[in-house]
Parts: structure tokens; sequence; C-alpha cells
């Protein structure tokens, strides 16, 4: 069971969201997260398993370890919240009954109190006719569930894309938040995406066509594939930062690869079933403009690639980064930094 962490060398957040194979899935795909754990969290009595869990009041929930340097709680929360149906009191999708509820668990009154604000900005965001039921519960342990349960969407792919699918998930999470990220405008009011009059003049039909129809730009033959000047990359349409040129790398595909977003709470990681494959969709938080795929080939220590298109990003070189409004991201290249 566990019980505390050592908040020094890794933070850990548990959170409840229906199937624990999804959500487990789910959290991996934000930056920043480095293990997932399925288990069984908020009942009473020893050693729940699958089969009794149920009866003794606990949730299906995960352990998720992150680097608070690389990604806080709030945004961690946030990815979660964009992940359930926060309005489902009877459980989640196709899986009924109180132990596939909704919940945060939190470890004190930060944690609380962040959660809630997040909470809010969910239900603030207008995406919802019913009010936000996640449950804030304090953290009382975790169990860990057993070894066929971690990792099920590695371990048996068919079975759980069937059952994803089939749960309505998948198309709740696509109408819900695909179109546009209203939440995220609300948090940060600048980045935002224009009316699609305005993005039609302003754009290049090149642009226009990535980041608003999913397009798809040619390899090698694209702005930034060899860019190698210092800077950051932008999305060209709201100009909310995605990318640092010190996470740039050249992966011999011919589109720019990252290894890391410079804000990952800026970036939406969704499945692609497209041209019959099954990849992790990148979109900006805030336009929702299609940025490219996520693919888990990279180099270490993320093992990521952020294959992206040079024509849903605008570069920002670091000389010009004060005058653009960027200047708090200067010091990633000041010298000893």
């Amino acid at each position: 069971m566990t019980k505390n962490y050592d908040k020094e060398k890794v933070a850990v957040a548990t959170v409840a969201g229906g199937c624990f194979w999804c959500v487990a899935a789910d959290m991996k795909k934000l930056p920043g997260v480095t293990q997932v754990v399925s288990g069984y969290a908020g009942g009473t009595g020893e050693n729940p398993t699958y089969e009794s869990h149920a009866t003794q009041g606990y949730l299906e929930a995960v352990q998720v370890h992150y680097d608070p340097t690389k990604v806080s709680y709030e945004q961690l929360l946030d990815h979660f919240m964009r992940h359930i149906d926060p309005t489902d009191l009877g459980g989640q999708f196709a899986d009924r009954g109180p132990s596939y509820r909704t919940a945060i668990f939190y470890n004190d009154e930060r944690e609380k109190e962040i959660a809630g604000k997040v909470m809010q900005a969910i239900g603030a965001a207008g995406r919802f006719d019913r009010p936000i039921v996640t449950e804030l519960i304090k953290f009382n342990g975790f169990y860990t569930a057993e070894d066929y349960h971690q990792d099920y969407e590695l371990k048996n792919s068919h079975h759980y894309r069937a059952y994803r699918s089939g749960s309505g998930r998948e198309s709740f999470l696509r109408k819900a938040w695909h179109s546009t990220a209203l939440a995220g405008r609300s948090a940060s009011p600048g980045y935002v995406k224009p009316e699609d009059e305005t993005l039609r003049r302003t754009l290049t039909k090149l642009q226009y066509d990535v980041t608003q129809r999913n397009a798809t730009e040619p390899p090698f033959e694209n702005e930034y594939v060899n860019n190698k000047k210092e800077g950051i990359y932008v999305d060209v349409v709201s100009g909310e930062p995605l990318f640092s040129s010190l996470d740039k790398y050249d992966s011999k595909t011919g589109w720019p690869s990252f290894t890391q977003p410079l804000e990952p709470g800026n970036i939406v990681g969704l499945e692609d079933r497209s041209h019959f494959m099954i990849r992790t969709e990148v979109r900006s938080r805030h336009a929702d403009s299609h940025l490219g795929h996520v693919f888990p080939d990279g180099p270490k220590p993320s093992g990521l690639r952020y294959c992206m298109n040079s024509a849903a990003l605008r570069f920002v070189p670091k000389e010009e980064m004060e005058k653009e409004g960027y200047g708090r991201y200067l010091k990633l290249f000041a010298p000893g930094e």
C-alpha cells in the first residue's frame, strides 16, 4: 500500500476517472509524467482486489508520478479533467457504479485548492450542460492493482482499443474537447483562435490546411526542418508557446522534431485512427490547431518524438523574444542555465 512519497524526488497525484486502463493510458500522454500505476483508492479495509474493491468502497484509480519541474500539478489535473466526463455521478461511460465515479485525491490543502480551481475553470468553459461532480477526497492510501492491469493498453492493445471505442469514451472526448479549447482560453485570454474568416485571410493555404484541416506538409521541403537558430516555436494561429530550439533535434524524418514541449499545458494529445493507423495526434490547447503527432521513438531522456508541421508553427528568434512578449523564456538561453 502506498501511503506517502518524497516530494523532493518525485511528485505523485492520485485520480479516478472510471476504467483505470483508459485513465492510465491518457495520463501517460502528458509530458513530464514518468510513471502511471493502476490501482484502488478511497475505500476501507486492506488489500482490495479487482473482485473485491467495489464492495470495500474503493474506486478504480491511478497514481501519476511526474516531474514537477516539467509539468505542474495544475496542468496535470487539467489534462485529467479533459479525459473524463466530470458531470457523471453514476460512473463513466459504459462502466456504471460507485467504483467508477470520478475523483481527485488531494494530499494537502494546497492541492485541494488547486484542484478546486481547475474544476471551476473546466465548469466555466461552457462545455457541459450539467454541473461538475468530480469529488475532492482526502488521500488516505493507494493499493496497486494486479499486474495484468498495468500498462493494459500495451499488453492487450486490440482488446483495449475495442473497449475504449465501444465504451463511448473516445467519442465523448472528441465531441467535448476536439473543436476548440475554451477552458484554455479563459485561463490565458491572450492566446485565442480568431474567426475562420480572419484565418483564411491571414494564413497561407498550407498553414490553413494543416492547422484547420489536419493536412500534412511535405517532408524536407518545409520552413523549419533545418532551422538551427536559438528561439522558441509558437502556434501560428494563437501565438501560444509550444516548443524550444533547445529541445529540437534532427530525426531524419523531414519534419521539425522535438523531445518535449516548452509548455506541456499548451499541448493536447488525442487518439488518431486515420489512414489505417493508430497514432497520437498533437494539437494546441488554446487555438486547437493541428500540429502533428508524437511518437515513442525519440531520444533519451523523454523517449518521445514530437513530429511537427512547420506550417503550424511560427519561429521567434531569441533576439526578438522580449519584444514579442516571450521574454520570460530568455533565461533558458542564458549561459549556465
